[in-house]
């Protein structure tokens, strides 16, 4: 049961983060579908510095340069959504599309290039941090705490704090509502948009190195995140766009990510005689069916998807 526990928790800090990065976003007025392909260059950030670093420095030294390296690397790859969208005004769909396609594709490059040029018979898309990791993980009895757990309910609070009780919120919610009200009180809209964009991507790709470092040493880079970025989306949806209830969706759709992992644990289960893959696809089959049930009275930010005309009134 602890073992359940921990991996709901994990992965339902995964959830958390991507899905209030696109909650950041869509408020804005930026579809961001592009969310996949953030998580998995922030992943490769935060990899690569958890590759790189020595084993030996201090675990809040590890933590630090890791968070800040996947942070920094997802904000710069969510600029070409944002220049993509606000600047050129293109299909907010679309642009997300190739940054999900672009993502993974360039990740595997890069990582191959790295791994070549330390051997040359080295041409996997694998990086390992076998002992770089364990500066996230405190032993708490038979219970492993991930440091990254904590940072998740820290960001769902503060989230929360900035949407709804600050200027600043106010002010990215209605240029997500109605961005021409908005600007004729002085709101600079594309600025507002940029903002929402680039936390997105702040948040997209810190929860891109969490999905990668949950219960593994290594990632292959070919996998990308396995549609967690979409599944981030569902959360948000199913969410209402509000980051409470992000928080209690992640732990509902974490649940059943967490069940493929541990099921062998549960003889009730084993005694079903369900194949492994049933319990990987669970968490998607559950979105799709909670989505087909609450979409329709799911209300998104009114000017979502459409690019602002400064002109237009």
């Amino acid at each position: 049961m602890l073992l359940l526990i921990q991996y709901t928790l994990i992965f339902a800090s995964v959830l958390i983060l991507v899905a209030l990065g696109g909650c950041f976003s869509e408020h804005s007025g930026v579809i961001n579908i592009g969310l996949e392909g953030i998580m998995v260059m922030g992943a490769l950030g935060g990899a690569l510095m958890l590759k790189f670093v020595p084993a030996t420095v201090p675990a809040i030294v590890m933590i630090v340069l890791v968070i800040a390296a996947a942070v920094l690397v997802g904000m710069l790859y969510s600029l070409l959504l944002a220049v993509a969208a606000i600047n050129f005004k293109a299909d907010q769909t679309l642009a997300g599309t190739a940054l999900n396609l672009l993502g993974t594709a360039a990740a595997v490059v890069i990582v191959r290039a790295i791994n070549m040029a330390e051997s040359k018979d080295n041409v996997s898309s694998t990086i390992t941090y076998i002992e770089s990791k364990k500066a996230f993980l405190v032993r708490i009895g038979g219970f492993e705490f991930n440091w990254f757990m904590l940072i998740a309910a820290v960001a769902l609070v503060v989230s929360y704090i900035v949407l709804y009780k600050t200027k600043f919120g106010l002010r990215l919610r209605a240029c997500g509502e109605h961005p021409q009200a908005a600007d004729s009180v002085g709101i600079n809209v594309y600025k507002m948009r940029y903002a929402g964009v680039l936390i997105s991507g702040m948040l997209g790709g810190l929860g891109g190195i969490v999905y990668i470092t949950a219960g593994v040493s290594e990632w292959k880079f070919e996998n990308g995140v396995a549609g967690f970025g979409f599944l981030a989306l569902a959360v948000m949806i199913f969410g209402q766009w509000k980051p409470v209830n992000i928080g209690f969706a992640a732990l509902l759709f974490g649940l059943f990510r967490a069940l493929s992992n541990v099921y062998t644990g549960f003889p009730a289960l084993v005694a079903l005689k369900l194949p492994s893959t049933i319990y990987n696809m669970l968490p998607y089959i559950i979105s799709l069916v909670v989505l087909a049930f609450t979409s329709g009275k799911s209300r998104a930010p009114k000017a979502e998807g459409i690019p602002y005309d400064k002109g237009q009134r």
